[in-house]
């Protein structure tokens, strides 16, 4: 039989792993918290505890990467209601595996994950490794740690996903890519089921020195998005993930829609390996295409998630393209990675959660640490959560390469 095609995307499940709060409610209530001048935020690993849905053996195997993105994953799955809950076990599964509920065809269940490097901390530490005892220490799992497609393979083995499990290495788009691939396999019929998102962690010490001596990193540690003072990016590890289904199967089984994802676009700006086109030319059609992709007219969006890195050239790049895609429109904007920091390839992953809550609590966080907007970016940027009520979102992304990737997010009717 033929897949059915168009079909809309239903957003039921949300998973995060992030150095604020690990889990949505942590996460959530972070971002509206102060948060410690720290130029490189790691995520505490003993309240991440991968170890509770991983075998010993298989945790210690894994680069953290994976093990972030298995976290978030599992806990994506089960507030979608897809985990079989086994009502005599008061903790979850121990085991390398988790039942799926019956009415999953796994054939027809798929994973699209992004990263940046995939598991580079893993690699960092078998060359010093190698460099100070030889190559016999060197561990016989290096390479299905390193590799960028772990996080994909691992989920797809834990839970018994059968169809495509696919890795979108886009550098800081490549979390927003996924979940717009992801959402085309729902779209296209080619899988009813999509774990969808991005886990990343560049955080060894040779990436840091790269990023410092780029003059990205920032020399007080204070994301502060769009401000006149902003010095650079917080670097970051995090893991975000999304459920993905057609959203009449999600209807017909009770499930909890979060929103539905109407739009998506990527595009490059074939312009420099770093920088952002000039003006944000390249962030400013793909902005477009996605609005188009998603029938929506600028004056619709209800508000933007954006990039926003605390970094000079990305944040007025994208300003001036916002500005001119939605004129005097003028939705609120903002940006978390002044809490979050860059976690990279997974940071448009980690901030498609963000919306999906956003939408639920009818609230739009404050971007973090802007204390005097820089006068030429003319957006309405809240420096305090303000309530909302919920409208099209949406959320962009934009990586080294010139890759550039918006999502169009909507409420539920």
């Amino acid at each position: 039989m033929k897949p059915v095609q168009n079909r809309r995307v239903a957003v039921t499940g949300i998973g995060v792993v992030t150095p604020g709060g690990i889990g949505v409610d942590a996460f959530w209530k972070s971002l509206f918290e102060p948060v410690a001048p720290l130029a490189v935020r790691r995520v505490d690993e003993t309240e991440l505890d991968a170890r509770r849905l991983m075998s010993h053996k298989n945790a210690k195997n894994s680069d953290i990467v994976t093990r972030m993105a298995v976290v978030a994953a599992d806990e994506a799955l089960r507030d979608a209601g897809l985990i079989k809950v086994d009502l005599e076990a008061s903790n979850p599964s121990t085991t390398d595996t988790a039942e799926l509920i019956d009415t999953i065809d796994h054939d027809r269940a798929a994973v699209s994950l992004g990263t940046g490097m995939g598991g580079v901390q893993t690699l960092a530490e078998q060359i010093l490794l190698l460099d100070k005892k030889g190559e016999r220490l060197v561990s016989p799992h290096t390479v299905p740690m390193v590799m960028p497609n772990a996080p994909a393979g691992a989920i797809s083995i834990r839970y018994g996903l059968r169809g495509v499990a696919t890795t979108i290495t886009t550098a800081c788009a490549a979390g927003t890519d996924g979940i717009a691939a992801g959402a085309r396999m729902i779209a296209q019929g080619t899988a009813d089921l999509v774990v969808a998102g991005g886990s990343d962690s560049s955080l060894t010490p040779v990436c840091i020195a790269g990023f410092a001596n780029m003059r990205a990193l920032s020399k007080t540690g204070i994301a502060r998005p769009f401000d006149r003072d902003r010095d650079g990016l917080a670097a970051s590890e995090a893991a975000g993930m999304l459920v993905l289904e057609p959203y009449d199967d999600a209807v017909a089984r009770g499930a909890r829609i979060y929103m539905t994802i109407d739009g998506a676009a990527s595009t490059a700006d074939a312009y420099h390996v770093t920088a952002p086109a000039p003006g944000g030319t390249g962030a400013e059609r793909t902005m477009r295409l996605a609005l188009d992709d998603a029938g929506i007219a600028p004056e619709q969006v209800a508000h933007i998630n954006a990039h926003g890195t605390s970094t000079g050239l990305n944040d007025k790049a994208e300003s001036e393209a916002v500005s001119r895609v939605f004129g005097t429109t003028r939705p609120v904007v903002t940006s978390i990675k002044g809490v979050t920091g860059h976690s990279f390839g997974a940071a448009g992953a980690v901030e498609a959660v963000a919306v999906a809550l956003t939408i639920a609590t009818k609230t739009i966080p404050p971007t973090a640490n802007l204390e005097h907007q820089d006068p030429e970016i003319d957006l309405d940027i809240p420096v305090k959560a303000r309530p909302w009520q919920p409208g099209p979102v949406l959320s962009n992304s934009f990586g080294f390469g010139g890759h550039n990737g918006s999502l169009v997010f909507v409420p539920a009717p």
